[in-house]
């Protein structure tokens, strides 16, 4: 087992290993334990054997969760049964659960404890460090939400196991952009072949993206600065997660995503890393994409939550390594995004 702490205000840790979810510690005495509605019941069981009287609540899978209905059902529920302030929410499943488990936990009486149990890659890597907890609404990805620190982080690793490999892959996606912000010896673990369920390279890679997020957290919870590079190649993810209706996972939108951040980076002098960006695409072999057009995503970008009153911001890269924040021209804009659109069909990708 390896344990990262995240520093800052309310500071914690985060244990990465095998057998974690029976091994789970929360001490507050009553606990709402929220899952996804298709996660394995032996996840569910193994987690509520380690707690005290727990009331357990499944949401629907993924996306479909982190809507306001599914939110109002959830506290009408915890109302309903009274519980108090000093009682606690675990949020068990992947990123979209732990994030709307998140949300809840920050909303119901103003505030209780928080435990999160993520159970795939995604939710390892990305949701569950950092305290961004949120919902979506029909304009657009996580426009509502709560900056809501878990007391502690289980990453049980054998749940990776359950995975379709698809789903693994999608997952890796923040693991490889940890790497191009942050920890370039990323970028080689995540696509070795020892980087999978039960791999040899699994725990230690998994630690280390962790890790990235977890410094960058603990220097900038609120998103006031540099946490801001943890969303290169988001602007176009969320966007594509927009204009398909969330029908692209958020890790593929991601993938694509990096690849046009990429170029948008080389078109204003940095260094060409598309060959990285565009490995790990043909890699990870994403759902393929919609006809899309620049007039047509660029709507959905506009709505990023790092646009501000003087319009799109997007985060770009000098070097590896070397994240910057910057506002590019509408004609550089439209141009890579052709190029990018090229690129990815030129993957030959199939459904």
């Amino acid at each position: 087992m390896q344990q990262i702490e995240v520093g800052g205000p309310q500071p914690y840790a985060v244990q990465v290993g095998g057998g974690l979810l029976s091994q789970v510690n929360v001490p507050e005495q009553q606990v709402t334990l929220i899952h996804p509605e298709d996660l394995p019941p032996e996840f569910v069981e193994r987690v509520q054997r380690q707690l005290g009287p727990v009331l357990t609540l499944s949401v629907p899978p993924r996306d479909e969760c982190k809507t306001l209905d599914v939110m109002a059902g959830l506290l009408s529920r915890m109302a309903k049964a009274a519980l108090p302030r000093d009682s606690a929410v675990v949020g068990l499943g992947g990123g979209a659960a732990t994030d709307l488990a998140g949300f809840v936990a920050a909303s119901y009486l103003r505030g209780v404890a928080f435990y999160t149990m993520p159970t795939t890659l995604l939710g390892m890597v990305d949701a569950a460090v950092g305290g961004k907890t949120g919902v979506n609404l029909p304009e657009g990805k996580n426009l509502v939400g709560a900056f809501w620190p878990p007391k502690a982080v289980w990453c049980d690793t054998d749940t990776l196991a359950t995975l379709p490999p698809a789903v693994f892959r999608e997952g890796a996606a923040e693991a490889f952009k940890h790497g191009l912000i942050a920890d370039p010896s990323l970028l080689g673990r995540v696509l070795d072949p020892e980087f999978r369920p039960h791999g040899a390279l699994l725990e230690s890679t998994l630690a280390d993206a962790i890790a990235v997020k977890a410094g960058v957290v603990s220097r900038d919870l609120t998103e006031r600065g540099e946490r801001a590079f943890l969303n290169f190649g988001h602007t176009l993810a969320h966007a594509l997660e927009g204009v398909t209706g969330q029908a692209t996972a958020h890790g593929e939108a991601v993938g694509y995503g990096m690849h046009y951040a990429a170029r948008l980076s080389r078109a204003l002098g940095g260094t060409d890393l598309t060959a990285h960006t565009l490995n790990f695409v043909r890699w990870q072999q994403p759902t393929p994409l919609p006809e899309l057009t620049y007039d047509l995503i660029s709507p959905y970008m506009a709505r990023d939550k790092k646009a501000d009153s003087d319009g799109m911001r997007f985060v770009l890269l000098h070097g590896l390594a070397q994240p910057y924040l910057a506002r590019v021209p509408e004609e550089i804009l439209r141009r890579e995004f052709v190029g990018w659109w090229e690129d990815i069909q030129g993957l030959g990708l199939k459904s």
